[in-house]
């Protein structure tokens, strides 16, 4: 055969590879994915009862009224960007990760445990004043960052933690704070992987939904 036509075969065999995995492979899975799987191909996303989306079910939000159930804490501020602070604009790419802070650095004691001092201006309260402060018994998962700092959820014990307070604030009852986590509880991965877990975000938006019993 002569180079020419080796060359010709190459050509063609190079575009049908590259219409097949860079046109059709990509079109196909699009299509796949929002006819089987469409809220996990459009990130989650969930929406409030006014019909707007507050969120995405994978990623979590700061949540710190006593109005409603209080989230992980996060390094990132789960990556909300202000303009002002964030010159570089790296918040706003989503970034995640933890700290990496010993459990003897000062920056981490100080956020935990508050910080007393003669000037209020450097006075620090510290989560775990801020939770008994309100009644909450302070559990790891409010406490402590995760890995990503992105975690939508909170531990059963951590909700339940938040009843009271969240019911004397709302005028709700206990029982129905209860069935409104239960209801907004995902289970472990295949059902054995890891520990139920409560999305706050998709609980928040079930608590302002809710009436008080009457």
């Amino acid at each position: 055969m002569s180079f020419a036509r080796e060359a010709g075969r190459a050509i063609r065999s190079t575009v049908v590879l590259w219409v097949i995995t860079a046109i059709i492979y990509p079109f196909v899975m699009i299509a796949f994915g929002q006819i089987v799987f469409p809220s996990q191909a459009n990130g989650s996303l969930i929406k409030n009862t006014q019909g707007n989306v507050a969120g995405s079910a994978l990623i979590g939000q700061p949540f710190t009224s006593e109005r409603y159930f209080n989230s992980r804490p996060s390094t990132t501020s789960y990556s909300i960007a202000n303009p002002k602070k964030d010159e570089a604009g790296v918040l706003k790419t989503g970034v995640s990760g933890a700290s990496n802070l010993a459990p003897s650095n000062l920056a981490l004691i100080e956020r935990i445990k508050g910080k007393n001092d003669l000037d209020p201006k450097k006075q620090i309260e510290g989560d775990l004043n801020r939770l008994k402060g309100a009644g909450v018994q302070p559990t790891a998962d409010l406490v402590y960052t995760s890995g990503s700092s992105l975690d939508p959820h909170i531990s059963l014990e951590a909700a339940r933690a938040q009843i009271t307070r969240v019911a004397k604030v709302r005028g709700l009852q206990p029982s129905q704070l209860e069935t409104l986590i239960a209801q907004n509880t995902d289970g472990r991965f295949l059902g054995i992987f890891g520990e139920p877990g409560v999305n706050v975000l998709k609980l928040n938006l079930a608590l302002d939904a809710s009436k008080p019993a009457s």
